[in-house]
C-alpha cells in the first residue's frame, strides 16, 4: 500500500460534512492541513490516529464550520491520521502500525509512518506551536480525562481546562502527545466512547477555547481543579491465552461488564479474573511498568482458580472489545499522586 502525506493550506470541499468512514473519498491518507489565523504560533491538533475514534474529527468539523466565514482566532495545524482504518471503523488494519505509537521516542520498527511522524515533529519544532492536542476515544466506559507526559504548570493548565481528571503517563512510548511535549504544552484528550454527542461538544468547546486563549495563565492551579493520577502499569493478555467477558469457555474469565471498574479503587485480594481452562505454566496476564520491565507478579497472584490483586490499584481504559485488547492492551493501572510543589496554590 502506497504511503504519502497529503499537505493542504485550505479546507478541501466536503471535509466539513463527510462522515469519517467516507473520508477516504476526499483524502488518500494521512493529511496535514495548515490554516492561517489571527495569532501565531499555531495550535496543533491531531485526530483519527485510531480510525474508530471519530469524536476528534467531528469536533474539528464543527469548529471549522463555526469559523467558515471569518478568520480563525489562532492559526491551526490539523493532522488527520489513519484515513484507511477509518473507512472500516477500525483502530488500525492488521498490517498497519498503531498511528499513536509511530512518533519520536517510540519502540516500534522503523517504517514510512515513523519517518512521516519524525518529519512533522521536526517541522513544528522550527515553526513553533502554542499547544498540542491529540483527541481520542475509549472503547470501554470511562469518564472524560486528559493525559500528560509532563507536569509543568502550562501543561496542567491546558489539561484542567478540559476537566479536573488528569493522568500522568510515560508509557506507551511513541505517542503523539509525548513527542510534541518538548515543543510546548501537550495533552491527549480521552472523550469517552465514539458516537456520544457530549464527547463532540466537549472536545469542540475545548479546541475553541484553545484557539481563543492569548496566553497561558500565570497563577497557580486551584487544588480542587486537579484530580491527578499516575499510570504505573500497562496490563496485557499474554500471547496465546484465550479470554472472554462473561463466559466460561476460555482460559481467562473476566466479568461481563468489567469496564464498570474503570476509575474505581480496587483493594488487595480483589478477584481480577477467574482461571477457566487455564492450565498453568505461564503468566496469563502481563504488566509493564514505566521502565518497560514486566512486573505482573507485583500486581497479580493466583489463588486456587482466581487471579487476585496483590496491591491497591485504580484501573482505566478497561475495554470489552477483544480486537482492541489484542491490538493494544486490557487496561492501565493508576495510583493517585500529588502535583509537583508550587503547581497548586493554597
Amino acid at each position: 500500500m502506497a504511503f504519502t502525506l497529503t499537505r493542504l493550506d485550505a479546507v478541501p470541499a466536503g471535509l466539513l460534512q463527510v462522515d469519517a468512514r467516507r473520508l477516504y473519498e476526499l483524502l488518500p491518507g494521512p493529511t496535514l492541513i495548515s490554516l492561517d489565523g489571527k495569532r501565531e504560533p499555531p495550535l496543533f491538533v491531531s485526530v483519527l490516529l485510531h480510525g474508530n475514534e471519530t469524536t476528534g474529527f467531528q469536533a474539528v468539523q464543527r469548529l471549522l464550520r463555526k469559523y467558515r466565514k471569518g478568520a480563525l482566532p489562532r492559526s491551526l495545524v490539523l493532522f488527520i491520521g489513519n484515513v484507511v482504518a477509518a473507512r472500516y471503523g477500525l483502530r488500525r488494519l492488521d498490517e498497519q502500525p498503531d498511528y499513536n505509537r509511530i512518533w519520536p521516542g517510540g519502540e516500534g520498527p522503523e517504517s514510512a509512518e515513523t519517518e512521516l511522524a519524525r518529519q512533522i515533529v521536526a517541522e513544528m519544532a522550527v515553526r513553533g506551536l502554542f499547544a498540542n492536542v491529540d483527541v481520542h476515544n475509549n472503547t470501554g466506559r470511562n469518564p472524560h480525562y486528559a493525559c500528560v507526559s509532563r507536569l509543568d504548570a502550562e501543561t496542567l493548565h491546558l489539561a484542567t481546562m478540559f476537566g479536573r481528571l488528569v493522568i500522568h503517563s510515560q508509557r506507551p512510548r511513541g505517542t503523539q502527545a509525548a513527542a510534541f511535549a518538548s515543543l510546548g504544552p501537550s495533552v491527549t484528550l480521552e472523550c469517552g466512547k465514539p458516537g456520544q454527542p457530549y464527547g463532540v461538544d466537549h472536545a469542540c468547546d475545548f479546541l475553541d477555547a484553545c484557539l481563543n486563549w492569548s496566553r497561558f495563565p500565570s497563577h497557580p492551579l486551584a487544588p480542587h481543579d486537579l484530580d491527578l493520577y499516575h499510570a504505573v502499569a500497562q496490563v496485557k493478555i499474554a500471547p496465546g491465552v484465550s479470554f472472554c467477558f462473561g463466559g466460561d469457555e476460555a482460559e481467562l474469565l473476566f466479568e461481563e461488564e468489567m469496564d464498570r471498574l474503570n476509575f474505581t479503587q480496587l483493594s488487595p485480594g480483589h478477584v481480577f479474573a477467574r482461571l477457566g481452562r487455564y492450565g498453568g505454566g505461564r503468566q496469563p496476564l502481563l504488566a509493564y511498568g514505566e521502565n518497560g520491565g514486566e512486573c505482573a507478579e507485583e500486581y497479580f497472584a493466583a489463588e486456587e482458580e482466581m487471579l487476585v490483586l496483590r496491591k491497591p490499584v485504580v484501573p482505566s481504559m478497561l475495554s470489552l472489545d477483544q480486537r482492541i485488547v489484542r491490538q493494544d492492551c486490557l487496561c492501565y493501572f493508576l495510583q493517585r499522586m500529588s502535583p509537583p510543589e508550587g503547581i497548586c496554590g493554597h
